[in-house]
């Protein structure tokens, strides 16, 4: 199997530290808000990955952070009138209600940065040792960029062009303009920790190195996250981790590409963003899940009202060969295991992977014996595991099916007896419901139309 790096700017064989195991660490959410389709982008794509790993036989142990001390929580409960921990506390749980309506399993440890104060603290005491941070005359204490000749491997920069581009900062205590903040000194109103350098708060860089550390170790398998976060937030992280250990901090680096919205990257700061809650309540989350795996997790992705039709048509059409047919079995030895198995093989290519399932729909309506296996395949997307029938008529009451149900069987009654004016009156009664019937040679199927 093969990885794109971002350190190195090419896909390599996978290649794990313990053979047979993947570590792997994702920068998860800023608990201050509700989270927008693009956190769902990198949140369902890493999702696919574990999922596709642990298929292939590898064991896991997948971690992905919360940010739970932060300026923008601070600034927000200061604006909100409410604690920090109310707040934090509302958004996480509103964080794994999405999670889990997006079909994401949970990954197997979410560090918190608030319980990982002590780990910080000890990391920054090893960095000031070793003179690679330094302590600030206002308290603050800063990482010392020059003391990293690596500093901005990740990102491709040199040092010189970073300090050309580099933002006017007021901090006049800093060495250097590169130079980042490890720990911040408590301000009135504030929440902070004790430490040797006097009550405050971590940076946010550190946090992140220091869970990291904690759950998988000072080197592991696989970093990733958002590609906006590649520079600064993860060549920092490299920065600080490498200088505090000497040792390779992770191995590859995986970034998901940016979901833009009117070819705009869409964000928070841009006010350009739609909350998955939002998105939920006109769109089913299947059809959500299908469409923020259609194309590869690198590439951008556009968001439009018209995508998400597109990728309830796509979807359907998969259920569609699932319909009426025997799903327990799937077929060992099958070329279309073979082809899905090489595109995921390649970089999760998951629009390759979506090419093979459609492939092997078509041969499963026309007789193959292989629902089963589409299903199977589909489950390592997190897409195809619903009923058909309960995909095709969604959130309908008992009352109403039966309804539906009775002008079904008069329909058919009505078209056995050759009345065909009855029939076609039904069919308009039915698609004025919204529902929609398929005459198959087994019966006749409804839907309901989206």
């Amino acid at each position: 199997m093969k990885l794109y790096n971002s350190m190195t700017k090419r896909k390599e064989e996978l290649s794990p530290i313990q053979p047979g195991h993947i570590s792997i660490y994702v920068c998860g959410m800023t608990v201050y808000d509700y989270c927008h389709l693009g956190h769902a982008r990198t949140m369902v794509c890493f999702d696919v990955m574990v999922r596709y790993w642990r298929a292939r036989g590898y064991t896991v142990n997948y971690v992905r952070n919360i940010t739970d001390i932060d300026d923008k929580i601070i600034q927000r409960a200061h604006e909100n009138g409410e604690s920090l921990t109310a707040l934090t506390e509302r958004f996480i749980k509103a964080l794994h209600e999405d999670q889990e309506a997006l079909g994401i399993l949970p990954p197997d440890a979410e560090p918190k940065a608030t319980e990982h104060i002590d780990h910080i603290i000890s990391l920054i005491e090893r960095l000031i040792k070793k003179g690679s941070a330094y302590v600030g005359e206002s308290g603050d204490v800063y990482f010392n960029v020059p003391s990293f000749p690596k500093y901005g491997r990740l990102a491709h920069k040199d040092l010189a062009g970073q300090e050309m581009g580099a933002r006017v900062d007021l901090v006049t205590e800093k060495r250097d303009p590169l130079d980042f903040v490890l720990w911040k000194s408590a301000k009135p109103g504030e929440p902070s920790w004790e430490s040797p350098w006097g009550p405050g708060r971590p940076g946010w860089h550190i946090e992140c190195s220091a869970m990291s550390m904690s759950c998988l170790g000072e080197t592991f398998d696989i970093h990733g996250g958002g590609f906006d976060l590649q520079f600064p937030h993860h060549e920092n992280e490299i920065a600080q981790s490498e200088a505090a250990t000497d040792k390779t901090f992770a191995n590859v680096w995986m970034h998901v590409g940016f979901l833009q919205i009117n070819q705009e990257k869409m964000s928070k700061s841009l006010n350009n963003f739609f909350t998955i809650r939002d998105v939920l309540k006109n769109t089913d989350a299947e059809t959500v899940r299908y469409f923020l795996l259609s194309s590869q997790y690198r590439s951008q992705l556009n968001y439009a009202p018209d995508t998400l039709q597109q990728a309830h048509q796509g979807l359907t059409r998969l259920y569609q060969a699932l319909r009426g047919k025997t799903l327990e079995n799937s077929a060992e030895k099958s070329d279309f295991r073979t082809r899905f198995f090489a595109a995921m093989d390649d970089d999760f290519n998951t629009a390759e992977a979506m090419s093979v399932l459609y492939d092997l729909s078509h041969a499963v309506q026309r007789g193959t014996e292989q629902a089963g296996l589409l299903k199977e395949l589909g489950g390592i997307l997190g897409i195809l595991q619903q009923d058909p029938e309960a995909f095709f008529r969604g959130e309908v009451s008992a009352t109403e099916s039966d309804s539906i149900e009775n002008l079904v069987r008069e329909r058919e009654q009505a078209r056995t007896n050759k009345q065909w004016a009855r029939a076609d009156e039904i069919r308009q009664q039915l698609l004025s419901m919204g529902i929609v019937l398929e005459d198959k040679p087994e019966g006749t199927l409804w839907r309901r139309e989206r």
